[in-house]
């Protein structure tokens, strides 16, 4: 067995004069001595090592069991016994009398895998009885050995870790359920079954009975992606029974295993901060709509599945039961960019029948999350002011106000998105007017001129769950706003104020040529210097010809491009008549 350490305590030891006769009998063996020195009959068994393996993690000692392949033969050649002909190998300890004497001596320091020959002089094997019909008096005997197997009862799991991961999360304990990968061989290295043929790991309660006893020693203490070379004794394997046709009475077994993950059935959800932006004043709760990257992989670092792959986040309701129940409990507090790994047992994840085929059953599973932004449906537009100018401040921008703005709009995690400045000229808008996203209407009203906010806009304030073109659909914007002018709105529905009162003879006053008619150029002219004399104004924000052009089509009431003195009406006097219409 290959040893984690040092050499185990619990190997007996050769007392010193018998490893010095064995020194000396394998020193013999090499020059295939078949007598004495002087010529005599053999006084010891000679050994000769054919096959010697380049690793040899252990050699026999006395009180060893062992199991090994054997020919009998005399000199002559002739065949008197095999191990293989009865197609069963000699299971049987060393150095305790169960053997011939040579036989003892022989399998002494040997390791698995190595072949040995063996001379056994008459007084070391059958004497000069011999064995009747088979072996006769004073016969010097050959055998031809492989050792397949040691153990002592002394023995323990040997435990060799091959390959562990940098990071550990957790180790195996008593009552996880884990899942692994294994080649399982004889010492010998026989294979006798492999879990990688059966397309799927071996899942299984570790320390619950459910595995053979070194099995569930050799588990315990391993992480998640780390390799072991574990051997096992037969008394803590399948013993003298075996298993079926693969697995011998008391064979030592070895297992190169892959640890997948691991989980107890007792597990919460895991969260590990990676990456906590500064100034976090809000985190996720049940009910917010969020917006997140991931990348979802099993506990062995097996990617199956990622957002980034399709160059869109993930967009969700959480705590709503719209994903697997460990995300809606790892995503809860976070805050906007926020890096965060979720770690997931399987009765929180997609249990025992797994999904699709890239997520096993009992499949543990980590998600490194990356939190863009997240909204409330309630939410409304959150306003903070940046500056404000030192002057004082007497009117601010309201409903039905033209202004001029300058803006930055970007995502919440910084992306930017849009700005006034790329087009050298401040944005201009009339407020209420919808011609701007709702949100950042409310937030420009209120503002002084000079005035900088910042707004954080909620996507039903915004672009929605469709987005717009380069706004992601369920977007948080952020806009960074400075009002540079304002001007103040008209009524609703008019297009035209007066400054004080109108001439008492508004008509005479239009007819500029006293033709009992008023034409659109001489309307247009009369208004022009109304505004320019500044007894009037027409609507801000628009295209000062359009809205006299509107003025006139709704003064010449038969179409018939003039405007008569019958024609001719004021707007409140058009608001007063209605309401008299309608009593």
């Amino acid at each position: 067995m290959l040893r984690a350490g040092p050499p185990s305590h619990t190997l007996l030891r050769l007392p010193l004069l018998q490893l010095l006769l064995l020194l000396l009998v394998q020193a013999v063996g090499r020059g295939l001595g078949r007598a004495s020195p002087a010529g005599g009959p053999l006084e010891d068994v000679v050994i000769e090592r054919y096959h010697i393996p380049r690793v040899c993690p252990r050699e026999v000692q006395m009180g060893d069991f062992v199991r090994y392949h054997y020919n009998g033969t005399f000199e002559d050649g002739k065949k008197f016994d095999s191990s293989y002909d009865r197609h069963t190998l000699v299971a049987i300890v060393v150095g305790v009398g169960r053997l011939i004497t040579g036989m003892d001596r022989g399998l002494m320091g040997m390791c698995v895998n190595e072949r040995r020959r063996l001379i056994v002089p008459p007084h070391l094997g059958y004497g000069s009885i011999g064995v009747a019909g088979l072996i006769p008096p004073d016969a010097t005997l050959y055998f031809d050995v492989v050792l397949l197997d040691v153990w002592n009862k002394e023995d323990t799991v040997q435990v060799s870790t091959l390959l562990r991961p940098p990071h550990c999360p957790r180790m195996v304990q008593d009552s996880d359920f884990v899942r692994y990968h294994y080649n399982g061989t004889l010492l010998d290295g026989t294979a006798f079954d492999t879990s990688y043929s059966k397309g799927g790991t071996y899942d299984t309660y570790v320390g619950s009975g459910w595995l053979i006893k070194g099995m569930d020693q050799g588990l315990l203490g391993m992480c998640p992606g780390e390799r072991r070379k574990i051997v096992i004794p037969p008394f803590l394997a399948y013993g003298e029974k075996g298993y079926g046709t693969v697995i011998p009475s008391q064979a030592s077994l070895v297992f190169h295993v892959l640890l997948i993950d691991v989980h107890n059935p007792k597990d919460t959800v895991q969260l590990e901060t990676l990456e906590l932006p500064p100034g976090c004043v809000r985190r996720a709760v049940a009910g917010d709509f969020m917006r997140y990257h991931y990348n979802g992989s099993l506990m062995d670092g097996t990617l199956f599945d990622s957002s980034y792959s399709r160059n869109h986040t993930y967009n969700t309701y959480v705590g709503q039961g719209y994903i697997i129940p460990g995300m809606d409990q790892g995503l809860q507090g976070s805050c906007m960019g926020e890096r965060r790994r979720i770690t997931i047992p399987p009765h929180l994840a997609y249990g025992e029948n797994g999904t699709g085929d890239k997520i096993p059953g009992s499949a543990v599973l980590i998600f490194d999350v990356h939190v863009i932004d997240f909204h409330n449906p309630a939410d409304p537009v959150e306003i903070k002011t940046l500056s404000r100018p030192l002057e004082t401040c007497n009117e601010t921008a309201k409903l039905g106000d033209f202004v001029h703005y300058h803006y930055n709009c970007s995502l919440l995690d910084g992306t930017r998105l849009f700005s006034s400045h790329d087009y050298g000229a401040p944005q201009e808008a009339t407020l209420g007017a919808h011609k701007v996203i709702e949100g950042l209407d409310t937030g420009l009203q209120g503002m002084c001129v000079g005035e900088r906010r910042q707004l954080v806009v909620p996507p039903h304030l915004a672009h929605g769950e469709s987005g717009a073109r380069g706004v992601p659909g369920s977007a948080v914007l952020l806009f960074e706003v400075e009002l540079v002018s304002r001007e103040d709105g008209l009524p609703t529905g008019y297009l035209f104020v007066w400054h004080e009162d109108p001439p008492a003879h508004l008509f005479e006053h239009m007819d500029l040529n006293k033709d009992g008619e008023v034409p659109v150029e001489e309307f247009s002219t009369f208004i022009k210097t109304q505004v320019s004399e500044g007894k009037g104004r027409l609507l801000p924000g628009q295209d000062p010809e359009k809205t006299i052009g509107d003025m006139f089509q709704n003064q010449d009431r038969n179409q018939d491009g003039k405007i008569t003195a019958e024609e001719l009406k004021l707007k409140s006097d058009e608001d007063q008549d209605r309401v008299h219409e309608e009593l």
